[in-house]
């Protein structure tokens, strides 16, 4: 099994039971050069705010879009959109990936700027 159907088995685990409580959640995506981060509805799965470091005026002030930095800016900005929207309390959907690095960093970042997990 390689190693990217084990990260989809073990995410498609936590979204099952993330679906069962029908929360709301955050959801984390990284590729080798960006980092993305939506917050969804648990009833209707509608994207209520999304924040990655593709949009142009993030990729402006950061230097590199895919370190930590990168991920602190986009879990502050995440949060943020979703305080505006009114969401306050989330699940943290990590994708399958790992608690360390870069998820790990947006999901402190987010903390820190409101969103209770």
């Amino acid at each position: 099994m390689s190693t990217n159907n084990s990260r989809i088995k073990r995410a498609t685990k936590t979204r099952s039971k993330i679906a069962q409580l029908k929360k709301t959640r955050l959801t984390v995506h990284r590729s080798n050069a960006n980092i993305y981060a939506q917050v969804i509805d648990g009833e209707s799965n509608k994207v209520i705010a999304s924040a990655s470091t593709v949009e142009s005026d993030v990729k402006k002030k950061l230097k590199n879009t895919s370190n930590t930095d990168a991920a602190i800016t986009i879990g502050k900005r995440i949060a943020v959109k979703a305080l505006k929207a009114g969401v306050k309390i989330v699940a943290f959907d990590r994708s399958g990936y790992r608690y360390h690095g870069r998820v790990k960093a947006l999901a402190e970042a987010a903390r820190e700027n409101g969103l209770t997990f």
